[in-house]
């Protein structure tokens, strides 16, 4: 009984954000491992990720850019189309500046947000359209970082506080649209390696090393272990009666 609350066999997943070796790849084989049928969407000029990441696991592929309403609105409409329904949808888009504050400009600070907090915001107002229409319910997971409510040693303000907000927005779409069913969460990864906004701090192991240590676990986070389940918790009906929440996936980083 326990097991199949996290069973998604005959369900329709959609995944935005799938860079190959990203969480949100991870997010889309784990989904299609618990039986979904599995949609993923990513911008016009990664089809070859998106091909990569589809394999043999992913049922259809799509093209969206999150910072445009119109371009969003159609993925739903096409993923409903191709497939009668939605169940399940991920939001793994993002994008990461890592540059001191006095080096960021006004054009890049907007850009990190547009598609970090104005992207995630969204596509749940899409996701909220389309499950709320069909009247039975959903769930919405948004990925948000250990830094939502805390910053780094890395400069990033720009990416932090745009992950910010992506908890607010989070929370705002569980209370309109907890009355129609759907639930709405968020997943707040701590530092995994490697995957593709990690990859370049293999560059500096004395950084890597400090990062495993910072957790009370003393390590890094396994992209290939340690993700899938934290996510099938949110998007299966096992979390029916979640909403809301940010779950913390960093090795308990955040509860020093």
């Amino acid at each position: 009984m326990v097991t199949s609350a996290f069973d998604l066999t005959g369900q329709v997943a959609l995944v935005v954000g799938v860079a190959p070796g990203g969480l949100g790849e991870r997010a889309a084989h784990a989904l299609a491992d618990a039986g979904a049928r599995v949609a993923v969407a990513d911008l016009p000029s990664r089809a070859a990720d998106l091909a990569a990441t589809a394999g043999e696991r992913v049922v259809s592929v799509h093209e969206v850019d999150v910072t445009d309403e119109t371009s969003v609105a159609a993925l739903f409409q096409d993923v409903i189309a191709a497939h009668g329904r939605l169940d399940v949808v991920v939001n793994a888009a993002g994008i990461m500046l890592r540059k001191p504050y006095d080096e960021t400009t006004v054009e890049e600070f907007e850009r990190v947000v547009r598609v970090n907090l104005t992207g995630t915001w969204l596509v749940g107002r899409e996701a909220g359209k389309a499950l709320t229409r069909q009247g039975s319910g959903g769930r919405i997971v948004n990925l948000t970082t250990v830094y939502a409510e805390r910053v780094g040693p890395v400069p990033e303000s720009a990416y932090y506080s745009s992950k910010a907000g992506v908890v607010n927005v989070t929370r705002a779409l569980a209370a309109e649209l907890g009355p129609h069913g759907v639930n709405v969460n968020c997943l707040a990864p701590g530092v995994f390696y490697p995957t593709q906004m990690t990859a370049a701090l293999g560059a500096d192991p004395d950084r890597l090393t400090w990062f495993g240590e910072r957790t009370m676990l003393g390590r890094l986070g396994d992209p290939a272990t340690d993700f899938a389940g934290p996510l099938l918790l949110l998007a299966s009906p096992a979390a029916s009666y979640m909403t809301g929440q940010v779950v913390y996936v960093d090795g308990g980083w955040s509860a020093w």
